[in-house]
């Protein structure tokens, strides 16, 4: 069994036959654009997004064609594909063996796990090597902002070394104890220390009996578990929180959805916005929906009154449905656009 077709059909069935395959290329690519972050959102696809970063269409594609030929996905044209029967079977025995990831949140910790790796494995690098009086090793992270953060942390930290390193080993420790359903080896084995050095993504896949696709999303599950952890609880892992330092989480949205938020607050109206900044009128549409995907307390009320909300929300309900069409052919007096900022607003919360 396939732990990448568990990905895809999961995602397949999520669409329901409403989006291309591409839009699951650019959702675990990690596409920062309005569309693929409104997708991951209104598909309730979050956790999938960016975890397969080096994916390529052609290997996406290869795919979608082997599950079309074992009759597991059905093509409802125009690239897009919804699952049959025997793939419905087929992805339940994929989940029952392949259970998902619990912690996995690519969307909101996106490129926040990655450097908090950089910090964490190269600072148990520089500890395990400064306790054992080493100092000559190559580091295992290059990345000079990374270098200059361990340097500084080393200068505010109070504790001799021996002290510190007992104190990050029982941190660690104690915070992945706190879930059995997690494998610490996932992540200890990738650490490189004094004469040690950290095994790769392939070997410990290897060596644990994974799919190298089912260990990508191990790892970042694991990483996600200890940022969500360490935040919630910093006052029992203070060291490991100081890693958290100047990583807060950056919400999701493109830059150009940010002016326009930045806009907005300043009291400019949508049309406004349009000629300021010279975009389409539809561009900033974009851009409010993303808003609102992202922003909890904005509110879409000077964009769709609420007696036309509650319209929009009772028939995306009746029709089961997240295409547009069917829910505008309920409610005429709606454009897409307000439609589609309702579902935004409201419909994954």
């Amino acid at each position: 069994m396939s732990y990448f077709d568990r990905v895809v059909l999961d995602c397949l069935k999520s669409l329901n036959g409403e989006r291309t395959i591409y839009s699951i290329y650019h959702l675990l690519k990690g596409k920062k654009t309005s569309q693929t972050i409104q997708d991951a959102h209104l598909f309730q696809l979050t956790p999938y997004f960016g975890v397969y970063s080096s994916i390529t269409r052609d290997s996406l594609e290869a795919v979608i064609n082997k599950q079309s030929e074992q009759q597991w996905v059905i093509s409802c044209g125009d690239q897009r594909y919804g699952l049959t029967k025997a793939g419905e079977e087929y992805l339940l025995q994929l989940c029952t063996q392949f259970p998902a990831p619990i912690y996995l949140n690519g969307l909101k910790f996106h490129q926040k796990d990655l450097r908090f790796w950089e910090r964490l494995s190269l600072l148990v690098q520089v500890v395990s090597n400064l306790v054992n009086k080493e100092t000559n090793y190559i580091p295992i992270q290059k990345n000079k902002e990374t270098h200059s953060w361990v340097k500084s942390f080393f200068q505010k930290t109070k504790l001799g070394r021996n002290q510190f390193g007992i104190e990050l080993y029982e941190e660690l420790a104690a915070c992945l104890q706190v879930d059995n359903r997690l494998n610490p080896s996932i992540l200890i084995f990738r650490l490189t220390g004094f004469k040690r050095i950290g095994q790769t993504s392939i070997q410990i896949a290897e060596m644990l009996n994974m799919t190298i696709e089912q260990y990508q999303l191990e790892f970042l599950n694991i990483l996600h578990y200890l940022i969500e952890k360490i935040s919630t609880d910093k006052n029992q892992f203070p060291f490991l929180y100081a890693i958290l330092e100047n990583l807060n989480e950056k919400i999701v949205m493109t830059n150009s959805s940010y002016k326009t938020y930045e806009m907005l607050k300043r009291g400019y109206s949508l049309e406004e916005v349009a000629e300021y900044r010279q975009l389409k009128t539809s561009t900033i549409e974009d851009h409010i929906v993303e808003i609102a995907l992202n922003m909890v307390d904005f509110s879409i009320d000077n964009f769709v009154d609420q007696q036309k909300q509650k319209r929009i929300i009772t028939a995306a309900e009746k029709t089961a449905s997240k295409q547009l069409k069917l829910i505008k052919n309920e409610v005429s007096a709606a454009n897409y656009f307000e439609i589609r900022l309702v579902l935004a607003k409201h419909g994954v919360r």
